[in-house]
């Protein structure tokens, strides 16, 4: 029976609890048994059991000798979306290309309720770089892709995502944080040194719908090298990316127009 809240919102306490179950798992790399999930949760066993089994029975949980793991029904759930699918569909032998001829990882990061998450990444064939894992949630600021994500947005998004992304910053920062933004939508893109690790310089570039708001950033963090090997210039990759995004945001509207 739905429960009427004061605010006149109505609640699912059954959907509120497998929604807690499928959280805390997705958090935890080796599973939980029972008995964490009721502690994490502060939850009776009793409250749980029932609801576990049916995860289990419908494929988003897996049970193995009472250790339960998320499995990649969500995923796989969030790529049948059509504008994801195709998006993935249509970037992924580009980005291949890209990384290749580059022989720096690439990757795909959606905008998500404040974080970006990645959805597609590329190693080159040598193995090496600094590559970021599928899934992984980030913080918009500082990075180029979280710049990228939030720039190239109708303002009234834009601003919304701006507070969304920075929950806890005055608003000095928050006016800095646009004034960033200006940069990079003049340039096109955004092309910047890591302020977390060393040697790191991030290079994004939009992928834009129709109406020229960005859906996706492509990313390719250079990594620098110190033993001498010959690497792409900025300036080079910045190029090369900027071909590769032009080339995948045709594709994307052609087959929307189609």
């Amino acid at each position: 029976m739905k429960e009427k809240e004061e605010n006149g919102a109505y609640s699912a306490p059954a959907l509120d609890k497998g929604l807690d179950i499928l959280e805390v798992l997705s958090k935890s790399e080796n599973g939980l048994t029972q008995q964490e999930i009721s502690a994490q949760l502060g939850r009776k066993l009793g409250e749980i059991y029932r609801m576990l089994n049916c995860l289990v029975q419908r494929n988003y949980v897996a049970n193995y000798g009472n250790v339960y793991t998320i499995t990649s029904k969500l995923f796989q759930l969030s790529h049948f979306h059509p504008p994801t699918y195709r998006l993935l569909t249509e970037a992924l032998p580009i980005m291949e290309g890209l990384s290749r001829a580059v022989s720096f990882p690439c990757d795909l990061r959606v905008y998500n309720n404040g974080f970006q998450t990645v959805i597609a990444s590329i190693q080159p064939p040598n193995g090496l770089g600094f590559m970021t894992r599928v899934g992984s949630e980030i913080e918009v600021a500082p990075s180029a892709s979280g710049m990228v994500l939030l720039a190239f947005q109708d303002q009234i998004i834009k601003d919304i995502r701006i507070r969304e992304s920075l929950p806890n910053s005055s608003e000095a920062e928050i006016e800095t944080f646009s004034n960033g933004l200006k940069e990079v939508i003049s340039k096109g893109f955004a092309s910047i040194k890591s302020k977390q690790y060393a040697g790191l310089h991030a290079i994004s570039f939009p992928i834009l719908d129709m109406n020229g708001n960005a859906v996706a950033a492509m990313t390719v963090p250079m990594l620098a090298r110190i033993d001498g090997t010959n690497q792409f210039t900025h300036e080079q990759v910045e190029e090369m990316l900027r071909d590769s995004v032009s080339n995948l945001s045709m594709r994307i509207s052609t087959k929307i127009i189609m």
